[in-house]
């Protein structure tokens, strides 16, 4: 059973230390203390917990997309050179780059500082995770 220690629960959904330990007290995280004596959070706990706190997509839309990943954010950067654009997005604390052309970025008035949704459909995804003998 995976486990995390407060500060690396906090910095996995993004949120503060004394968050973490609040929605323990409130009941909303299963807690439990390792072989120090320190407070751990059961990962099982904290995965449901961050599907919880995810915001809801909007699927009553006009249209239906075959991508679930939906990432919402900032635009940090727009460089346009010839036809060419490189958009960067700040996505919680997800930095997402996309090319595309500067027609498109015309068309959609992306800014820094506008609000837009990155929409991800992937063929290859590489999931990675700390060696088992390296924890």
């Amino acid at each position: 059973m995976t486990r995390y220690r407060v500060r690396e629960a906090a910095q996995l959904i993004g949120v503060s230390d004394d968050t973490i330990r609040r929605w323990v007290t409130q009941g909303l995280l299963d807690a439990d203390t390792d072989e120090a004596g320190l407070q751990v959070i059961e990962g099982v706990s904290l995965a449901e917990r961050a599907k919880q706190l995810a915001p809801e997509t909007d699927d009553a839309g006009p249209v239906l997309r075959s991508a679930r990943n939906r990432f919402t954010g900032i635009v940090t950067r727009v460089e346009a050179d010839g036809v060419v654009a490189v958009v960067e997005a700040q996505c919680g604390p997800h930095r997402l780059v996309s090319i595309m052309t500067r027609e498109a970025v015309e068309e959609l008035g992306l800014d820094v500082g506008s609000r837009a949704t990155a929409i991800v459909k992937a063929t290859n995804v590489i999931i990675e995770t700390p060696r088992r003998d390296a924890e």
